[in-house]
């Protein structure tokens, strides 16, 4: 990666000063594209928020060109003032289109007209890094009895021991460090053996500061113009004052609609009697104080384990004494720990300072009782009772710390709900007093949805229920299906759903000899199932979760989106229930503004599947008649793209025959690629040949040996059920999620101690847990 070659905050611009228009050309030349309407609408529209119009929601639907459209202005103001803008994404998907894809190009293009090469770069979460310090020894063993001498295990030795003997040897010749770029990955728990925390690191005092693969990182993305990352690394940024990021005027939010959930993680709190006997085994015998933490655990066991679950619209008594203990007692350890002035950098008491201090904060916030701040007990089979704590609205707090003092530009392609921006502004803190400047914009989308698409819902269906698909629906899937040739791609409001879709359809197309196939999600890697899905248009992926958005098949390969039923979040959610409460005790509605809005955006997102390029045809089923026949129905349609609405069923199924008869050859479809040191390509894409075509083949990602394979197709059995690979990887696309053990455990139609079992073999941990007229 270049770095710049001008003193900062002086202008590049050569004699004859560039206008927007000239850059967006230019950049849309570069990529191959065409410019449109609504592109070049939103790019003056970002401009006008970047020189003090206010802050900016852009709905830009599919198709628009969006990226480009907030890139270059981006990019002009940074050259312009030598101060870089921050893009934040919720989904891997779009961050590696951006720094692999568009920003190479967009930078190649518009060179020749600023004087010079904008710069760019990718920043990760410590997390993501290996940590050479550990890796050489330097902390002690997360899982140590388990590991024994990690540095001489032998790889038959254990499933543990064989990924950290591969992550040894792919340290040996990773440039970057980053987990993204281990092929296949490891467990977490592998990979808690080789990376720490931010606040188990130990900063500018390690003893291996130079190798760091952090530091080098943002040593090598320093005076970038455009700094891409993630909404939470952003989050954690702003709101913990780590300063990870450089100053910087302009924020441009991608996948905007994602945000509000994303800090809701981020900000949300757990505390288990586990969590405190952890910390105090990690201060053992450095703080005097350790075993009156062991005894405060135990306290707060004796107050969890009789508590039921759901939400505690107060602290009791008894949790407040033992929460009181554990906060007093983790005090006493944190000043036993802290270093003397001049002792040397100590990686086993810097561990133990974060578990501590991480108990301590926790027992604290709790005891707090914040005003919006909803506490709740879940039961977890392996850890026993879990205390949480996470707030209710994060409104005020991404008003002040996210817009405060910049310009922010909050784009998606649903930011309107029921034809609104009014319920994804509220959720974000721009309505209400003291509420900063904004405005909304459409730019709409240059596709015809009305001539590209038709929005199904069978009326005829029974209605949705909890045991399991009706017949009548699975008649109805294989009868679409049948129409479509394949090219199907269902989204399921539960992998117990999915995954009986998938057996009956498997069971029902034998006759066809192969000719069309089904995937399910869990029978291996996500991106894997979609490469393969795009692959073969006579192949039907089926899923839930993470399919319903960041799914990017354009072309004949997928002209058929099901979607079984209404994605309402689940009644019992305490965050969810408590938000509709409040709403409800202010006069307004809380189901529409919680309830409908959470599954207004879940079928935008999950619709939205369907149309990715201009000559894209295809139908999007509804099997939910509460779509056209109940009292919300008006506002969910008005949240999705103006398809060409029809309950006719035997149309529909003539139309997509006629659509297989007729149907190009899938489109090529694009390999991973290996990064650099600070995030981009590294190899022949990212030189000038990035402006060649998006479609031209990658160079083939080298990747470390693949572990040793299973003996059996079963990986472990717990509570009596035997663990298949395909289960294991969807545990993990789970946890990656953010899901809860309970939603896991609802997901995979499992209870929930057999889910817990098999996480902690994994090593894993769950989450913490967010009108169109039919005739």
């Amino acid at each position: 990666m270049d770095g710049r070659d001008h003193p900062v905050g002086r202008t590049a611009y050569p004699a004859l000063v560039p206008t927007l228009d000239d850059l967006l050309h230019a950049a849309v030349a570069g990529v191959g594209g065409t410019e449109r309407p609504g592109q070049v609408q939103m790019a003056h529209a970002v401009a006008e928020a970047i020189d003090g119009s206010g802050h900016l929601l852009v709905q830009a639907g599919t198709g628009t060109g969006k990226s480009l459209a907030y890139l270059v202005p981006a990019v002009r103001h940074a050259v312009d003032t030598g101060r870089p803008a921050v893009v934040a994404t919720a989904t891997l998907a779009l961050q590696a289109q951006v720094v692999d894809r568009d920003m190479p190009r967009l930078a190649d293009a518009v060179a020749p007209l600023l004087g010079r090469r904008p710069t760019y770069c990718l920043v990760k979460g410590r997390r993501n890094y290996l940590c050479a310090h550990k890796l050489h020894g330097g902390f002690p063993d997360d899982d140590a009895d388990a590991l024994m001498s990690v540095g001489a295990v032998d790889q038959q030795a254990s499933r543990l021991g064989a990924e950290v003997v591969r992550l040894r040897e792919w340290a040996e010749v990773t440039e970057s460090g980053d987990r993204d770029e281990l092929v296949p990955g490891v467990s977490e728990r592998a990979w808690r053996q080789v990376s720490v925390s931010a606040e188990e690191c130990l900063g500018s005092r390690c003893p291996m500061v130079a190798e760091c693969f952090v530091e080098r990182s943002r040593e090598a993305a320093r005076d970038v113009d455009v700094i891409v990352t993630n909404h939470s690394f952003m989050a954690i940024d702003a709101f913990e004052g780590r300063q990870m990021l450089p100053e910087h005027d302009v924020l441009v939010i991608d996948e905007g609609h994602e945000l509000v959930d994303r800090v809701t993680s981020t900000i949300t709190d757990e505390l288990t009697p586990g969590m405190v006997r952890a910390a105090a085994r990690r201060a053992g015998r450095q703080a005097d104080a350790s075993s009156t933490l062991d005894e405060a655990a135990d306290l707060l066991e004796s107050v969890l384990e009789p508590a039921p679950e759901g939400r505690l619209t107060g602290i009791p008594d008894s949790l407040a004494m033992a929460l009181g203990r554990v906060r007093d007692t983790a005090r006493a350890v944190q000043s036993e720990l802290k270093p003397a002035q001049g002792d040397e950098p100590d990686a086993a008491r810097q561990v133990a300072r974060a578990a501590v201090d991480e108990v301590y904060d926790n027992a604290c916030r709790v005891l707090e009782e914040r005003e919006l701040d909803v506490v709740w007990v879940s039961r977890d089979p392996r850890r026993g009772p879990v205390l949480r704590v996470a707030p209710m609205s994060v409104a005020a707090l991404v008003r002040e710390k996210v817009f405060d003092e910049r310009t922010v530009v909050l784009t998606s392609a649903t930011l309107e709900l029921g034809g609104s921006f009014d319920a994804v502004a509220g959720t974000i803190g721009l309505r209400g007093d003291g509420a900063p400047p904004w405005r909304g914009l459409d730019v709409g989308s240059p596709f015809d949805y009305p001539q590209q698409g038709i929005a199904y819902v069978a009326r005829h269906l029974p209605a949705p229920g909890r045991d399991g698909l009706a017949t009548e629906t699975l008649d109805e899937i294989e009868a679409l299906v049948r129409a479509a040739g394949g090219r199907t791609l269902g989204l399921f409001s539960s992998m117990r759903a999915a995954r009986e879709a998938t057996d009956a359809m498997r069971e029902r197309f034998a006759d066809a000899q192969g000719d069309i196939a089904f995937l399910c999600q869990g029978e291996d890697q996500i991106s894997t199932l979609v490469r393969q899905f795009a692959r073969d248009p006579r192949t039907c992926l089926f899923g839930t979760l993470s399919l319903w958005q960041g799914v990017d098949v354009p072309g004949s390969s997928c002209q058929l989106v099901l979607i079984d039923r209404i994605p309402f979040p689940r009644p019992d959610d305490p965050l969810a229930s408590a938000r509709s409460q409040a709403i409800a005790r202010m006069g307004g509605n809380g189901f529409m503004a919680v309830s409908a809005t959470h599954a207004a955006l879940r079928l935008a997102q999950g619709a939205g599947r369907l149309i990715r390029r201009a000559d894209d045809r295809g139908v999007v089923a509804f099997l939910d008649h509460r779509m056209m026949t109940a009292r919300y129905a008006g506002f969910l349609q008005r949240s999705l793209p103006p398809f060409w609405p029809t309950a006719d069923r035997e149309m529909v199924l003539a139309a997509l025959r006629r659509l297989d008869e007729t149907a190009s050859p899938p489109l090529p479809v694009a390999e991973p690629a290996l990064r650099g040191l600070a995030g981009a390509l590294a190899g022949p894409v990212g030189d000038t040949a990035r402006a060649a075509d998006a479609a031209a083949p990658v160079p083939e990602r080298p990747v470390a040996e693949a572990p040793p394979p299973a003996a059996s197709s079963r990986t472990a059995v717990t509570h009596g059920h035997a663990w298949t690979a395909q289960e294991d990887e969807e545990l993990r696309d789970g946890t990656e999620l953010g899901l809860t053990l309970d939603e896991l455990a609802e997901s995979m139609e499992l209870p929930p101690e057999t889910v817990a079992a098999r996480l902690a073999g994994l090593g894993l941990e769950a989450g913490r847990g967010p009108t169109l007229t039919f005739g």
